[in-house]
């Protein structure tokens, strides 16, 4: 520390020298402002102000080098006045003034370097020079966001450029050793553990999910690097391995949220406040029935569909107080005041969830249940029926015969008087279908506390556009082995008595499947854990200069944190996913075989919608696309909205790219690309299918397919979550007894209690509290959410033309809004509201809203997967 004191004096017995006086603007946040205060930091960073010494910036110059070739660097200025900065709009924001001295012959400043003396850090949100001499409106912006640590936890200076783009090798000459050099400190040296103030970006396999070192039965094969477990790869963290498996690294403890992301990505302080928040709701509320059961000697199931909808109308009574007494001494009344009340005595419960605010049976009917596979939270399963039967594709060798055992004679009938082939020939039949995803899977499944089925469901499209199912077939593998094939049932619509109980059953055990690979395939394999890859690759291979790193970095926002935070408490084993959701101990295993079958260029909408049959190209169609479903809500928005990233994407790389050869001359963009195949994807780095990236097509595309999995698609999958599965009779995540047998005592009960013999097949009480609290959590949006459309600054670029074209999307998002209102508002489309009463607003952009205003609003698209 006296060593930085005298450096700093000597810095400032230098600044005396001749020049121009530059005037500046900083714009930083304190991090004793937004965390707790340290007063022994405190008193070290009045000494450092003291002696004249705090926080140091040296301009850059972007035309002159130095004789190593680098931008001159000007004299070290100091931030004026570091316990008095003047007050913003923002909270937790301080302004100060700086004064540069410049010296004419250095040219224009691109750059700067900052030192920070003080003993903490804080988040350096921008530097302004203003009435710069020389330049257009003299008004030169930095935008940093960036955390900048004290100067002796860095062995490099860090640098911030200003917000103007370059291609590589359109950078200044004096810039260009400065933007190599942040490239290679963010990538590292690929060794030891990384600390919070490095800002590394690096490579991990999936190999922290277990704890075999406390427990046997914790222990969870590692994920990424072979045959058998590919996966895409995680940030590194380099903590040390285990004891018991030299392959598996070590974790922390279950309650540190401290777990290694570069800090520049983790959560905000108001992101983090609001998520804390509600962490600690749902933990409360989850866990005080469950204590005050424990005390009063009851049992946790639920037996009646009235006791569930205790959980939102109005609260449950507590008539074990201690209990209440104990939580309140623990958490700040103020954080859960919405959940107890005053007295202590009533738990006001969850909020309604949509799908039963206007009627609380409309989820149990045929419609609603169809419906919910177009316009549900996970409408990306479903496609069209090509043969029937259905066929499996597993390997008959291992797996027998597992072709689907439904015939003609089960769905004729409701066919509205087609036969089978005019109804396939017509596109009027489609399936969803978890046949062949679960049935490696269900032997290993059944020998824990689930009981499942693999499940295909059959629909049929009426002349109203609606879908209605024909038919569920409930497969077990063969008793004798796996190798025999599977054994079936086939179970058809009925609506009155033990029948009409036995088909909401089947109904349950479908959703089952599709709870679970909504959860594990569809929203963490397909957006979180597939996307992470682009994150790091982008930090290690596109300078902040790069006009790509500019167009992609706001659809990264907050992914590595929470992904690492969900490795940490959910996917974790024993974690909150292996706890609710059917799959249990083999949850993660499951969406590493499902990986197998990832092919990036399907992750767009087009090319999904025509794999799944659900769309055939049509030059004539406004995406040269025709739905086989017109009234298909997630398609048809999803249409729009990929439509509009892609024109967005177009203008934008068409300001920079001019021909393929620019293309394939830029250097970090095609190391970025090498990466990302090798080393992010690497277990899929030799498929055939990767873009080259080559063309002006490879890019664009690529980059439309990035934002609409980051933004949209995660939108479309994840904040649904509570308004369709909140009520978990809806959408149950687990199945616990098989479906009763004609003439057996499950049977008789059926016809007797139906109520209980459903609510004792499905998610059990425990489940659904931990469940129904922790998709609360997931489906809200933060106040500080930035959507699609939006940018946290206007001054994101210096480039005028890609301002232009952000506005111009940003309209377009606008109209489209309008246009979902509108078609909500169709009697017609039926499929947008159903018998429940929920209209399709996942993919409403909401980029109009700029309330600030968060919470289960069941809209907006964010342009991160950051929660």
């Amino acid at each position: 520390m006296f060593q930085n004191i005298v450096n700093g004096l000597t810095g400032n017995l230098q600044n005396g020298s001749n020049g121009l006086k530059i005037k500046g603007t900083v714009v930083l946040m304190k991090k004793n402002v937004l965390e707790f205060n340290d007063l022994n930091a405190t008193i070290s960073d009045n000494l450092h102000e003291l002696l004249g010494q705090g926080v140091g910036f040296q301009l850059i110059s972007g035309d002159k080098t130095d004789k190593g070739g680098r931008g001159m660097v000007g004299e070290v200025a100091y931030l004026q006045d570091w316990n008095a900065a003047m007050p913003t709009i923002s909270a937790g924001e301080s302004v100060y003034s700086i004064t540069f001295t410049w010296i004419e012959s250095m040219g224009i400043p691109a750059a700067f370097i900052v030192k920070n003396f003080h003993d903490e850090e804080f988040f350096l949100k921008t530097l302004t020079l203003e009435d710069f001499p020389g330049i257009g409106n003299g008004r030169i912006h930095f935008v940093c966001d960036s955390w900048v640590y004290p100067a002796n936890k860095y062995n490099y200076d860090r640098v911030f450029f200003s917000n103007q783009s370059y291609l590589p090798s359109d950078t200044p000459e004096a810039l260009r050793k400065y933007r190599e050099d942040e490239l290679v400190n963010l990538r590292g040296n690929g060794t030891g553990e990384r600390q919070e103030w490095d800002r590394v970006y690096d490579y991990a396999f999936y190999n922290d999910l277990g704890a075999p070192d406390l427990l046997p039965s914790l222990a969870r094969p590692v994920l990424g690097g072979s045959k058998d477990y590919p996966y895409p790869r995680r940030g590194r963290t380099g903590r040390r391995h285990t004891l018991t498996d030299p392959n598996s690294e070590s974790r922390l403890i279950l309650l540190s949220l401290d777990i290694y992301v570069p800090r520049d990505e983790r959560f905000g302080h108001v992101k983090m406040s609001d998520f804390l928040e509600n962490a600690i709701k749902a933990v409360v509320q989850s866990l005080l029935p469950l204590l005050e059961g424990l005390c009063n000697g009851t049992p946790n199931e639920f037996v009646t569909f009235q006791e569930v909808l205790n959980m939102y109308q109005g609260g449950i009574q507590l008539p074990f107080s201690p209990v209440v007494d104990a939580i309140k001494n623990l958490i700040p009344i103020e954080m859960i005041s919405d959940i107890i009340s005053t007295d202590g005595q009533r738990l006001l419960k969850y909020p309604l969830p949509q799908v039963i605010q206007a009627d609380k049976w409309a989820w149990s009917t045929d419609e609603e249940f169809a419906r919910q596979m177009l316009a549900g939270l996970n409408p990306v399963i479903i496609r069209s029926l090509q043969v029937f039967p259905p066929v499996s594709k597993l390997d008959p060798q291992a797996y027998g015969n597992q072709n689907s055992t439904i015939t003609a004679e089960h769905i004729e009938k409701n066919l509205q008087g087609l036969t089978v082939d005019e109804a396939l020939k017509n596109n009027r039949l489609f399936i969803l279908d978890h046949h062949d995803m679960l049935m490696p899977y269900v032997n290993r499944i059944n020998t824990t506390t689930t009981k499942l089925y693999a499940t295909r469901t059959l629909l049929f499209l009426k002349e109203d556009g609606t879908l209605t199912p024909l038919a569920i077939e409930l497969s077990l593998p063969h008793p004798e082995g796996e190798k025999y094939g599977a054994v079936s049932q086939v179970f058809t619509p009925a609506h009155e008595g033990v029948e009409g109980s036995v088909w909401l059953l089947a109904k349950a055990f479908a959703a089952v499947n599709d709870s679970g690979v909504h959860q594990l395939i569809s929203h963490w394999l397909n957006t979180h854990a597939s996307i992470e890859p682009f994150v790091i690759a982008t930090n290690r291979h596109l300078s902040v200069l790069h006009p790509i790193h500019k167009l992609l970095n706001p659809h990264y926002r907050d992914t590595m944190n929470i992904n690492a935070l969900a490795r940490q408490a959910l996917v974790n084993a024993g974690g909150l996913i292996e706890s609710t959701v059917f799959p249990a101990k083999y949850s993660m295993e499951l969406s590493s075989m499902v990986y197998k079958d990832w092919v990036f260029t399907e992750q767009g909408l087009p090319a999904d919608l025509i794999k799944r049959g659900m769309a055939v190209q049509d030059p004539s169609q406004p995406q040269n696309l025709r739905l086989l479903i017109k009234d298909y809500p997630f398609a048809v928005d999803g249409l729009e909205i990929w439509s509009a990233i892609e024109t967005w994407v177009n203008d934008y790389c068409s300001i920079y790219y001019h021909t393929d050869a620019a293309i394939q001359a830029d250097s970090e963009l095609q190391s970025w690309w090498t990466e990302l195949r090798e080393k992010g994807h690497s277990d899929k780095k030799d498929e055939p299918w990767w873009p080259k990236m080559q063309t002006f097509n490879d890019l664009t595309q690529t980059c439309t397919t990035i934002i609409w999995v980051a933004s949209a698609l995660h939108a479309a999958i994840n904040f649904g979550q509570y308004s369709y599965s909140g009520y978990h009779p809806n959408h149950p995540t687990a199945s616990r007894r098989f479906m009763p047998s004609p003439g057996s005592t499950e049977y008789a009960e059926l016809a007797s209690n139906p109520d209980k013999v459903f609510l004792q097949t499905i998610t059990s009480q425990l489940q659904t509290l931990l469940g129904v609290s922790l998709i609360e959590i997931l489906s809200k949006h933060t106040s500080d959410e930035v959507y699609l459309g939006q940018r946290d600054t206007l001054e994101w670029t210096a480039d005028s033309a890609a301002l232009e074209a952000f506005d111009k999307f940003g309209k377009k998002l606008v109209e489209i809004e309008k246009k979902i209102i509108e078609m909500n508002n169709d009697e017609k489309l039926k499929n947008r509201l159903g018998p429940a009463k929920v209209p399709y607003t996942l993919l409403y952009p909401n980029t109009s809203d700029y309330s600030g205003v968060g919470g289960l609003t069941g809209r907006g698209i964010p342009n991160s997967i950051s929660i």
